[in-house]
């Protein structure tokens, strides 16, 4: 025990002799006299050259410390407890730990869709039925007619490679490979509409994904075409060596960059090549894509699990929750019972509103980064910060990251440099957009009422009013209003219109 207080110095001791004492000063106003061994004032300080006092380490520490306070300054702070501060939840205050209210907020939205999904199975037991998904897809186990589509979409994808080779080494004039290539993608669009239109035993659900993978095939190819035609301009402008930047904005080299060598025009036109670009998680084709080093088998597994997973769980709140809610939903649509027609319409809107949410993160995130491990595709920003936007124009432009360097790189940057205003360009963007939406949902419907295209269009009004008069937060929360309860109109509008069309009343 004296070795620890030798270790602590003569300032501990001092301490402890003042917190016992009290009052160290004597009644004189004398100074005690100095322990033994404890080294005087003069000889613990020292000037350096600025005529500062310096004080040996284990002073400085010393001094650090914090001093004991009187009995008369324990009183004096006793008497006052009050300080001039705002509330916490008042924006003055400048508090922005709310973790706590953001877990009450998940706790109680579980609850509450607890208490929903028991309500359902109590009113209609379990509807869950995977034989009922397979007739969604096939009306004839012995014809594929959505399947035959799907692979016949391979001639129009060989006809446009063999029309960009053509045309790399002149022997098809460029007037000439623009229009079969016009035709090329006309025909991409034409073909499979009219195949789901003319064959009943193409199901809507079949329809709606062989579209949609036509529709995909469409921009892919327009990117193709436009990528090997400016590769063509380069070289005739004698560009000797073509690299990335030539084909698209730079791109940074990936870890595996050295494993996969580069290609330039028109070396790039080949089988390999072009089938590598259509399976792809992108829209905008280049020559060189940025590649990663090796698959990760942990990673890749994941994805897969959760595809599967999401998959089951995409299918079984469609059939526990949201059909029996749109069925219900008939009847106050056909009397044009507004009150009635408002509660099914805020009803439909939370099943709704979660399923989306669970197929954006099962196709963005899980499918899309499933198939560019596969592929070591490199570039995995499939959607950014969609959900902290504060107007329309940025949820568009973040949620679909391919769609939308697609439409930027093809559409939206050429009009402006042929001097489109940009208030028309953007308008065009929409209306492009709207068009795709209208044709695969009112295709494979067999039906057009052209609730989709009216409400794609109607995203520029209120884009306007948005950035006009909402923002930060005010415009976030009108963003989300717009996505949980305008969805559920479109569907509600399309499947009344589904019955009336082909089941009558």
């Amino acid at each position: 025990m004296n070795d620890r207080a030798e270790m602590r110095g003569p300032g501990a001791r001092e301490r402890r002799t003042t917190i016992s004492g009290g009052v160290k000063q004597q009644s004189n106003g004398s100074k005690p006299p100095p322990c033994p061994g404890k080294k005087t004032d003069e000889s613990a300080r020292r000037l350096n050259s600025n005529g500062k006092v310096d004080r040996e380490p284990g002073q400085q520490r010393v001094d650090k410390q914090k001093k004991p306070k009187s009995p008369v300054d324990e009183i004096s702070e006793g008497l006052s407890c009050h300080v001039q501060q705002e509330s916490l939840l008042s924006s003055a205050s400048g508090f922005s730990n709310y973790r706590g209210i953001l877990n009450w907020c998940v706790v109680m939205l579980v609850l509450s869709n607890a208490r929903l999904f028991l309500e359902n199975i109590i009113k209609y037991g379990i509807l869950v039925d995977p034989i009922q998904v397979v007739s969604l897809f096939l009306k004839d186990p012995y014809s594929w007619p959505a399947a035959c589509l799907i692979i016949a979409s391979n001639l129009f994808i060989l006809a446009a490679l063999y029309t960009e080779r053509r045309l790399a080494v002149g022997t098809v004039s460029e007037t000439t490979g623009l229009i079969l290539h016009i035709f090329n993608l006309t025909s991409l669009l034409i073909f499979p509409s009219v195949t789901v239109l003319t064959v009943t035993s193409v199901t809507p659900v079949g329809g709606i994904l062989s579209l949609g993978i036509y529709t995909v095939l469409f921009l892919k190819l327009y990117s193709y075409q436009d990528t090997n035609r400016w590769c063509r301009e380069i070289r005739q402008a004698k560009a000797r060596k073509l690299t990335r930047s030539y084909s698209c904005p730079s791109v940074a080299q990936s870890n595996g960059s050295a494993v996969h060598s580069n290609v330039s025009y028109p070396g790039n036109l080949t089988h390999r090549d072009m089938y590598y670009f259509v399976f792809a998680p992108t829209l905008c084709y280049q020559l060189n894509f940025p590649r990663s080093p090796r698959i990760r088998k942990r990673f890749l597994l994941r994805r897969l699990f959760e595809m599967l997973f999401f998959m089951q769980l995409l299918v079984g709140l469609i059939q526990q929750w949201m059909v029996p809610t749109i069925q219900n939903s008939m009847k106050p649509f056909q009397e044009m019972d507004f009150s009635r027609m408002v509660e099914r319409l805020l009803k439909l809107a939370v099943p709704n509103h979660l399923i989306w949410l669970i197929f954006f993160y099962w196709f963005f995130h899980s499918s899309m980064n499933f198939v560019a491990e596969l592929l070591q595709f490199g570039d995995r920003e499939f959607y950014r910060d969609w959900w902290n936007s504060e107007s329309v124009t940025y949820f568009w432009a973040n949620w679909n990251i391919p769609v939308h360097k697609w439409c930027l790189r093809h559409f939206y940057k050429p009009m402006l440099r042929r001097g489109v205003n940009k208030l028309v360009a953007q308008s065009a963007v929409f209306l492009l957009s709207a068009f795709f939406h209208e044709y695969l949902v009112s295709v494979p419907l067999k039906m057009f009422r052209l609730w989709a295209f009216m409400g794609m269009m109607a995203q520029v009004p209120l884009a306007w009013f948005v950035g006009r008069f909402l923002n930060g937060i005010y415009g976030n929360a009108a963003v989300w209003i717009s996505l949980i309860i305008g969805q559920p109109v479109a569907v509600l509008m399309y499947v009344h219109d589904y019955y009336v069309t082909h089941c009558g009343t």
